[in-house]
């Protein structure tokens, strides 16, 4: 597929991410709780497990899709709280479902389909958001005594990878310190014009899918994402997972997303020994590659 061909397909998937967004919040929860709350003036959703270890958790920050929300992902957050983490996910300024201030035709505030127009001032609202909420949950006494800030990851899908990523180092001026793991679900990918992904500290997990034809390409291609990211470093490509494939929407590989990604947290968050799953590959996962190095 050409750059030209793979353009197109960007302008036509990315601009309907807000439109399906919209549904998201549709789904019910099941397993973990989940919990709204408000934490330094943003709209928060918290899940954890009755049957997780007393004592502090490790936790994980999960960002959203362009408009998408904190709960456009309840299938994946669930399973990393019934796991043993404690989860949290706020709503950006660009959510526009879960009572998001945004609307699905709200334009991007820069090119998707042009990453070299990025910069690090391009979305910096959803790493201060990110900042915020730790700062917040460090002090609030509510959950200080069950939070091991010593053990943090972030999570996020598309725009939310973007942010992650960003706040791992690929955004010099974004970086935040003590995070261990960095998981980037099919994320967007200015950094690859900029040449900043060599900059990651944290061990970083990709997934992508077989027909995620918007991003996939420039996750796995030579000297893409994948290539240009530092060891230790892992890339998992699902059978026929589309760009919503992480969402609630999405009904394929889930049981394989949700393996992969505790499997990986588990490693760099927990100390737990890898899972065979990360060197042989499950059925429904089409590549799998891991740099340890």
């Amino acid at each position: 597929m050409s750059a030209l061909q793979r353009q197109r397909i960007s302008r036509l998937v990315l601009p309907i991410v807000g439109l399906i967004a919209t549904l998201l919040a549709c789904f019910d929860a099941a397993g973990a709780a989940e919990q709204t709350l408000e934490v330094a003036g943003l709209k928060v959703t918290e899940w954890s497990s009755d049957s997780a270890p007393r004592g502090p958790l490790p936790v994980i920050i999960f960002s959203h899709g362009f408009h998408g929300c904190a709960t456009q992902s309840r299938f994946l957050t669930e399973a990393l709280a019934s796991a043993g983490y404690l989860v949290f996910a706020p709503n950006h300024r660009d959510a526009a479902c879960d009572g998001g201030e945004s609307s699905w035709h709200q334009r991007s505030e820069v090119p998707f389909v042009k990453p070299a127009t990025w910069s690090e001032d391009s979305y910096r609202d959803r790493a201060s958001d990110i900042r915020l909420l730790i700062e917040a949950l460090r002090s609030d006494p509510k959950f200080k005594p069950r939070i091991d800030w010593s053990h943090l990851g972030l999570m996020g899908h598309s725009l939310g990878g973007y942010t992650v990523l960003g706040l791992a180092g690929a955004w010099p001026s974004w970086r935040l310190a003590g995070v261990r793991a960095v998981l980037a679900l099919s994320p967007s990918q200015p950094f690859l014009a900029h040449g900043t992904l060599r900059d990651l500290f944290s061990p970083v997990m990709y997934q992508g899918g077989t027909r995620d034809f918007g991003v996939t390409p420039s996750i796995q291609k030579n000297s893409g994402a994948y290539d240009e990211s530092p060891a230790p470093k892992y890339y998992v490509e699902f059978d026929a997972a589309t760009h919503f494939a992480w969402t609630n929407i999405g009904r394929v590989v889930r049981d394989q997303i949700t393996a992969y990604s505790i499997a990986f947290m588990n490693i760099y968050l927990k100390g737990a020994p890898p899972d065979p799953i990360l060197t042989r590959a499950m059925p429904g996962v089409a590549v799998l590659r891991s740099d340890l190095k």
